[in-house]
């Protein structure tokens, strides 16, 4: 549901240094879309306007990333009460409700938001809602002190709570809905006294219940809410994910042989009765139709597969690959921005790229279209039930024509017409009785050295 009267804050400023790396944290990817994206897309269909991103310096790859929408700096590092107040200038004065959340939490749904938005605007108009988890060890996460109607009391850290408290499974995830009239007030009222002199986005929580408000809590599966900063994090979190997609896939209605071997993309679509081999890996952008069939060891990028095609086994499709209604790729086999059309076969040890295969094309073992010459990238079409012989190589721009015959083991300079044969190979020379004569005279002139 599209909601103007929300806006929200991502806070993405953390250098992420347990990570190790030179790429921002919230760009690390999972299932093939930054950490972010996943965020975003979990936003979008709530349609809050405006969302600002908060970014640390150097992060421009991050602005560049979230764009169009806004982005805030915090210049230095002082927790996140601090870091939520950065966005004020880019999100202004807000009557609605403002959603607080983390960009290294990709996981949380978009009927979370949505539950969050609401039980902020029950009939009891708490002024900020946390949502909740019950992860399986809490140890080190806030407490969430809630009474009996479902307000939230207090929120007590770990190390300060009692051991009655620390016994209560409702933990705090940071991510918050806030009335937007109050925010500003309420970071502004923030302090910094505390161990480590940062300023906490979960002391708004007690700041509204000193001016009579309410304060609520909502729970979410701890699923939603895994937090990444390592990358041993970062691994478990796409396992995670890619185990949804893989049950996703089969629930949809494809088979998957082994399915804890098969790796998909966040945005990979599979029609009904897709057969997917061991060891297959989907990058963005792969669409498959029904009754395909995908053998072991495949790598599939930015391609799309028609109905009844088979991919396989150990074939790459790359990105603008099209494979037609029942088109073969066999093994070895690599395309890249090539169509296949229906019923053209590439069975062995092929690439092809650049290129465009008529309807049930053969395609021998061992060919290539050689479409790059170390500045440009060139075009090889081949008619409709041609036939390439094997160790054959098509160097482009060059057109073959509706039935026409490549001999194996041949270089192709020229368009060949419809129906020809076209031989572009040395001919055969035969030396009778040479072979013999060359033995013998190696042979002595080994025996006169020794």
């Amino acid at each position: 549901m599209a909601d103007p009267r929300a806006a929200a804050i991502i806070l993405a400023a953390g250098k992420g240094t347990r990570m190790k790396s030179h790429l921002p944290k919230v760009l690390h990817p999972i299932a093939g879309r930054p950490m972010i994206g996943h965020v975003l897309a979990s936003l979008a269909p709530l349609g809050c306007a405006p969302i600002v991103v908060v970014v640390g310096p150097g992060m421009e790859a991050v602005s560049k990333a979230v764009a169009p929408n806004r982005t805030a700096l915090q210049a230095e590092q002082l927790g996140t009460g601090h870091a939520a107040l950065a966005a004020k200038a880019a999100l202004g004065q807000r009557e609605g409700d403002v959603l607080i959340l983390y960009g290294d939490t990709p996981f949380i749904s978009t009927e979370t938001f949505e539950a969050l938005l609401a039980r902020r605007r029950a009939e009891d108009r708490p002024a900020a809602v946390v949502l909740g988890m019950r992860p399986g060890d809490p140890t080190g996460y806030g407490r969430l002190l809630v009474d009996g109607k479902g307000q939230l009391e207090a929120i007590v850290e770990h190390r300060d709570a009692t051991a009655e408290e620390r016994r209560i499974g409702l933990c705090n995830s940071g991510v918050m809905a806030v009335e937007g009239a109050l925010l500003w007030d309420l970071l502004g009222e923030v302090g910094n006294d505390n161990a480590k002199g940062e300023y906490y986005l979960t002391d708004i929580v007690a700041l509204a219940r000193r001016r009579g408000r309410l304060a609520a809590a909502i729970e979410a599966p701890a699923e939603e809410l895994v937090g990444i900063n390592s990358r041993a994090e970062l691994a478990a979190a796409e396992a995670l994910l890619q185990d949804r997609l893989r049950a996703r896939a089969m629930e949809g209605g494809a088979t998957l042989i082994d399915p804890a071997s098969v790796w998909f993309s966040f945005d990979t679509r599979l029609g009904c009765d897709v057969v997917i081999g061991p060891h297959v890996v989907f990058g963005p952008g792969v669409e498959v139709a029904d009754g395909v069939i995908i053998r072991s060891f495949c790598d599939l990028e930015g391609a799309r597969i028609e109905a009844g095609a088979e991919i396989g086994p150990f074939a790459r499709l790359r990105p603008g690959s099209i494979i037609g209604p029942k088109a073969k790729v066999g093994n070895f086999v690599e395309t890249k921005n090539t169509t296949l059309a229906a019923g053209a076969k590439a069975n062995h040890l092929t690439y092809l790229g650049d290129t465009r295969v008529g309807e049930k094309t053969n395609v021998g073992a061992g060919t290539i279209t050689c479409n790059y010459d170390g500045f440009g990238k060139y075009r090889t079409e081949i008619g409709a039930g041609a036939f390439i012989g094997s160790n054959s190589a098509l160097v482009a721009p060059v057109t073959v024509g509706d039935g026409a015959i490549i001999a194996a083991g041949s270089v192709i300079t020229q368009d060949v017409a419809a129906d020809a044969l076209a031989v572009g190979r040395g001919r055969q020379v035969e030396k009778s009785g040479w072979a013999r004569l060359f033995r013998e005279k190696k042979q002595a002139s080994k025996q006169s050295r020794s």
